[in-house]
């Protein structure tokens, strides 16, 4: 008797070891899923976001309380990025130890079968090793690791049955390709090498976004402005490809549904385009006094090193009293900032733009970089009083400067700090639509493009 008692408790405890059990959620953590959710502006969406949060916490705190020595990163988790978020409805990009995961949440699983986001499946870019059910028990505050499928296993399944995506960029799958046993995916993590499961390789160059491209979402105006947007019902799939995997353009279709007008997002689009697909300065190279070959392609010129006491000639000569100007303003220059300028001619107006970098020190993030730029004319005359300097990364138009007529201007002066992943789109541009792009400015110190 004894023996067979002390089976019944091993099959039992076995039971619950193996059976998924319920991890609950504090109201501290229902509140940073309510958070993420207030980001995102379509009904459904914002729903799916808060499903999707509750999903991301209580797997994480499955894993702290079964494998705590798995490391587990988010900062590249597409449900904390109210762009993406708005747009991807699952749980793509979360790292766990080397692995990448998509966590589905689901609110019940009484069908036969899920649907999983086509995105997750047929772009690199969000292709995990490991796909993950999560079941959220929303009005339980809890939630389950019901099964997991790997990337590998999805797509065997997936070609011998001939699966197909559906119209609205989904796959119907069942739920029995799914391995029930979560304690098996914490075997994966712990024990198997990443390179067992190939991952598609994300292209080294995506195919440029097309001036159609531009046309058609400027055309989509209207309805990627409407919150109840869903992209599969304007774009094709071909059109989804393109930006889905320019996130910057799914942050401005995020932009358009805050904006109530369609003032500035034209512009802003255009400009992004720009950002996108132009070949970029490399302004960090004037640190080591170089010029690369698209600035020296546009006629760029390096200034000497800035030295305050040094008289020097013309345009030199007119800088330096343009930088004692700003450093009376209190603008701070360090010695080790670098320029260049170029002589521009717009509408017959001869005009000189001149651009200083340097590397910013800062005590939360080492890798900044400010823009100084200086617009005039090359004959020291006053600007025109039409005259615009428009300055735009990949998110939005920074600023638009006009000259103030009653202070009879002679430079435009502006300046714009960023990480040393992000450029700056610098316009210029007279009241009648006659507009100069240059190209956009990066900033990659030490590193020849």
């Amino acid at each position: 008797m004894s023996n067979l008692s002390s089976n019944t408790s091993q099959i039992q405890l076995d039971y619950e070891l193996l059976s998924p059990a319920a991890v609950h959620l504090s109201s501290e953590q229902i509140i940073q899923a309510v958070d993420l959710s207030n980001k995102v502006f379509n009904i459904s969406r914002k729903w799916q976001t808060y499903i999707n949060g509750m999903a991301l916490l209580a797997f994480e705190e499955w894993l702290q309380e079964r494998a705590n020595t798995l490391t587990i990163r988010r900062e590249k988790c597409t449900v904390l990025q109210p762009a993406l978020a708005n747009a991807i409805p699952v749980v793509a990009n979360l790292q766990v130890g080397e692995f990448k995961i998509c966590l589905i949440s689901t609110g019940n699983l009484y069908d036969s079968e899920i649907a999983l986001s086509q995105l997750v499946v047929d772009l690199p870019e969000y292709v995990p090793h490991f796909y993950v059910l999560v079941e959220v028990l929303e009005e339980q505050a809890s939630a389950i690791i019901s099964g997991f499928i790997s990337y590998q296993e999805l797509t065997e399944k997936r070609v011998r049955a001939n699966l197909q995506p559906e119209a609205d960029w989904t796959y119907k799958l069942p739920l029995n390709w799914f391995d029930s046993d979560a304690n098996n995916l914490l075997l994966n993590l712990r024990c198997l090498k990443p390179t067992a499961i190939i991952l598609p390789v994300i292209p080294d160059h995506r195919p440029h976004i097309s001036s159609t491209m531009q046309s058609n979402l400027i055309a989509f105006l209207p309805q990627l402005q409407s919150p109840e947007c869903e992209l599969w019902e304007i774009l094709t799939w071909e059109q989804g490809t393109a930006v889905f995997t320019h996130p910057e353009l799914l942050g401005w279709i995020y932009n358009c549904q805050q904006q109530t007008s369609n003032s500035g997002l034209k512009t802003n689009l255009k400009d992004l385009f720009k950002l996108c697909t132009q070949p970029a300065l490399n302004v960090g190279r004037w640190l080591w006094d170089e010029l690369d070959e698209l600035a020296q392609e546009f006629s760029w010129k390096l200034l000497p090193s800035f030295t305050p006491a040094v008289s020097m000639r013309s345009p030199t000569e007119e800088f330096q009293t343009i930088v004692n100007q700003l450093q009376h303003r209190g603008l701070e220059i360090p010695s080790q900032a670098r320029g260049a300028y170029q002589d521009l001619l717009l509408a017959g107006i001869p005009l000189r733009l001149y651009a200083m970098t340097w590397h910013l020190l800062s005590e939360t993030d080492s890798h900044l970089w400010t823009l100084l730029l200086v617009l005039g004319t090359t004959s020291q005359n006053t600007l025109p009083s039409h005259l615009k300097l428009r300055v735009s990364d990949q998110t939005s138009v920074l600023l638009e400067q006009g000259i103030n007529q009653e202070q009879g201007e002679t430079y435009l002066f502006t300046r714009v700090v960023g990480n040393w992943d992000e450029k700056f789109l610098v316009s210029v541009s007279l009241m009648d639509g006659v507009e100069i792009n240059l190209p956009p400015f990066t900033f990659y110190p030490g590193c020849v493009l």
